[in-house]
C-alpha cells in the first residue's frame, strides 16, 4: 500500500501534538548529530516546547557558538553598510573606513590598541578571543588523538610482526639443531661400520691360529 503523506499542519489532539514533538524532535537532533559527524559541521539547535521547555544540542559550547553568530551577523550588517554606501556613491570612503575598522579590529584581537576601550567593550572582545581560542583547542585536541590513535595502530602493527619474526626465528632453529642432530647419528653409525668386528670373524681366526698351532690373542696361552 502506498503510504499516505502526512499534511502539515498544527495537530489539535493535545496528547498527539506532545507525542509527535518528542519523536521529531529527536529525530532532528539525531541528524543534527550525525550531520556534524559527517561533515565536521559546527551546530547548535534551540528547541522550546509549546509548554515553554528549553531543549537543546550542539557539538561544542553553546556559547560560542551564539558569540559566533553575532560576529557573523555583524560582519553580514557591516558588508550590507557596505552595499547601501556604494549604491549611495561613496563607495570608496566606506571601504576605507571598513578597511581601518577591520584593522583597529584585528589590532585589538591580538591585543594592541587597548587604549580607550570600555568595559563592555573589552568583555566583547575577552569572549571573542575565547570563543577562538576554543576552537583552536578544539581542533589542536582532535588533531592530536588522530595522531595518538595512529601510533597505537602502529605499535599493535610492529607487535604483530616481532611474534611473526620471532615464530619465525624459532622454527629456523629448530629445523637446524634437527639437520645438526642427525648428522651426528649418521656419523657415529659409519664409525660403528667400520670399526666393529663379529664373532664371525674371530672365530675364523681362532680356527686358524689353531692349525698352524699359533697362539691365538683371544684365548688362554
Amino acid at each position: 500500500m502506498v503510504r499516505q503523506k502526512i499534511q502539515i499542519k498544527k495537530i489539535d489532539n493535545l496528547t498527539s501534538r506532545q507525542v509527535t514533538f518528542s519523536k521529531r524532535r529527536r529525530g532532528l537532533f539525531k541528524k543534527a548529530q550525525e550531520l556534524a559527524t559527517l561533515c565536521d559541521a559546527e551546530i547548535a539547535l534551540i528547541v522550546f516546547s509549546a509548554t515553554g521547555r528549553l531543549y537543546d544540542y550542539s557539538t561544542s559550547s553553546m556559547m560560542q557558538i551564539i558569540q559566533r553568530l553575532k560576529m557573523h551577523s555583524e560582519g553580514s550588517n557591516r558588508f550590507r553598510q557596505i552595499l547601501h554606501n556604494q549604491e549611495g556613491g561613496d563607495y570608496n570612503g566606506a571601504a576605507s573606513k571598513e578597511l581601518t575598522s577591520l584593522t583597529l579590529e584585528l589590532k585589538q584581537l591580538n591585543g594592541e590598541e587597548l587604549q580607550g576601550l570600555g568595559m563592555s567593550e573589552l568583555a566583547r572582545l575577552e569572549r571573542v578571543v575565547e570563543s577562538a581560542l576554543g576552537r583552536v583547542v578544539k581542533k589542536k585536541n582532535d588533531m592530536l588523538m588522530s595522531e595518538i590513535n595512529k601510533m597505537k595502530t602502529r605499535e599493535i602493527q610492529l607487535e604483530e610482526e616481532n611474534a611473526m619474526l620471532k615464530q619465525l626465528a624459532e622454527c629456523v632453529q629448530n629445523t637446524r639443531n634437527t639437520v645438526e642432530l642427525g648428522s651426528s647419528v649418521e656419523s657415529i653409525t659409519n664409525s660403528d661400520g667400520l670399526g666393529g668386528r663379529s664373532l664371525d670373524d674371530d672365530k675364523s681366526v681362532s680356527d686358524t691360529a689353531l692349525k698352524l698351532g699359533l697362539p691365538f690373542a683371544g684365548g688362554d696361552c
